[in-house]
């Protein structure tokens, strides 16, 4: 037979297929099967909080130990989890239950130190609910319907002042498109700039996501080398490519910035060529030894698209990005996005725009400036023992470690054995790039992602974890 639950306002169904007994052995069983099966259809998909078992009892009419049991035999099984004052919860999907684990390794990290996103504890939610109370009282009620493909005037008027400020962008509203982050920017212009005699030059070190990204559009990377100096320019000249995505201001992960000769060299690639470069200032106000470094874009905007987005100085979770577009690109930017803005909800851009232009993104940058550079220097002071090097100590939310030649997989697994979540070096390389540099090994260290409380412990684990490479 089945049985509906509802837990506060949430109904479960299961299906009971044996005749339950309370208190029997046989209701366990089905329970623990109905369970099963919802979970391995999908019906229950990870994540999805399961009825605390008093309340699941009282619906179902058995006794609180025998959902208690259930309960038990799942979690044993590697179904659900549970945690005291936390609740119980799916973690498996509908493929089984998943393969044993190394003793001590979670699902979810105990440390988390991998580079790619802020610490969103320190999101200025009082500010954000302002913002966002200020911008719908304003709001006309057009802007609740789908809009300008290119974003929300509000939003592009507002980057405009604030990016030619920060940012040293030479720009207007006109030339500004809002996206859904920078994958997504990346994968428009893939549609615009490449082809499939047209691949998109990327640095052999950097983000996999965005080489996913363009070759899920159908858009081969090819990669150019990366040494102390940044991006090596000359190596564009070997490639076909009709763009070049680069992070100039930081690079990931090295965190070196372009060298001067080599910025003025990639905008004469670009004229050149008919090429554009595709500038990803991901985290480019976080700059500790002196004022930001400006944009490469500010010294060509008819070359430069310039990439940006709110989620390493905000949160990755609000999914709002932003393209400032050659004038010559625009329309097709715009032919590729759709007719409307389908893609950032218009409620967040107008919360942004009225962040930015009440002073509070401002603030926001400059606090966690303070934040991030006073966790820098804790991190070096604590790595100073050990026989690892460090790159990126100038800018930005993370360090790498170069390690000793062939240990970058022995220092991973020991980390994954101690519930720390780190970047290996080797996953950030591009797999077309040329022989591995002798002594390239090293691991990617977010000195941003945890919040303060948890910082020092996950500096305490690593350092633990490193303690075989002393001097």
């Amino acid at each position: 037979m089945s049985s509906w639950a509802n837990s506060g306002s949430r109904d479960l169904h299961l299906d009971l297929r044996h005749a339950i007994r309370p208190g029997s052995r046989g209701a366990r069983d089905a329970l623990v099967e109905a369970l099963r099966a919802a979970i391995r259809s999908g019906r229950l998909t990870p994540e999805t909080m399961l009825p605390p078992s008093r309340t699941l009892a009282a619906d179902l009419g058995l006794s609180r130990n025998t959902v208690a049991d259930a309960y038990a035999d799942l979690v044993a099984e590697g179904w659900l989890c549970s945690r005291q004052g936390a609740g119980t919860w799916v973690i498996n999907s509908r493929t089984g239950p998943p393969p044993p684990r190394p003793r001590g390794v979670t699902t979810t990290p105990t440390h988390n130190l991998m580079p790619g996103s802020p610490d969103v504890s320190q999101f200025p939610r009082s500010a954000w609910l302002a913002s966002t109370k200020r911008a719908l009282t304003a709001a006309p009620n057009e802007a609740l319907r789908m809009g300008d493909p290119m974003g929300r005037i509000e939003l592009r008027l507002a980057l405009a002042e604030y990016l030619g400020r920060a940012r040293g962008v030479r720009t207007t509203p006109d030339e500004i498109v809002i996206c859904a982050g920078t994958r997504h920017a990346v994968e428009i212009l893939a549609r615009v700039l490449g082809g499939p005699d047209k691949p998109v030059a990327v640095e052999a070190y950097g983000l996999f996501l965005f080489r996913e990204a363009l070759a899920a559009m159908g858009v081969r990377s090819v990669p150019i080398d990366v040494d102390d100096d940044g991006a090596v320019i000359a190596d564009l000249d070997r490639t076909a490519a009709g763009a070049a995505l680069l992070t100039p201001a930081h690079h990931f992960p090295h965190g070196v910035p372009l060298h001067p000769a080599r910025r003025k060299a990639v905008l004469d690639w670009a004229h050149r060529t008919d090429g554009y470069l595709l500038e990803d200032d991901y985290d480019g106000e976080f700059r500790y030894d002196r004022q930001p470094i400006g944009s490469v874009q500010g010294l060509d905007p008819d070359r430069v698209v310039y990439l940006g987005s709110a989620s390493k100085s905000l949160s990755p979770v609000l999914r709002l990005g932003w393209m400032v577009l050659p004038a010559a690109l625009v329309d097709r930017v715009v032919t590729a996005l759709g007719g409307q803005q389908f893609y950032v909800n218009a409620v967040a851009q107008l919360t942004m725009a009225d962040f930015i232009a009440k002073g509070s993104y401002d603030k926001h940058i400059r606090r966690m400036r303070i934040s991030y550079r006073r966790r820098r220097d804790l991190l070096v002071q604590a790595l100073e023992p050990f026989d690892v090097g460090l790159r990126g100590l100038s800018a930005g939310l993370h360090l790498q470690l170069t390690l000793p030649e062939g240990t970058e997989a022995e220092v991973m697994r020991r980390a994954g054995e101690a519930g720390i979540a780190l970047s290996g070096l080797r996953l950030l390389r591009h797999p077309d790039a040329g022989p591995q540099t002798p002594g390239a090994d090293g691991v990617v260290v977010s000195f941003g992602t945890p919040a303060d409380h948890a910082f020092g412990p996950a500096v305490d684990a690593l350092c633990r974890v490193l303690g075989g490479l002393t001097r």
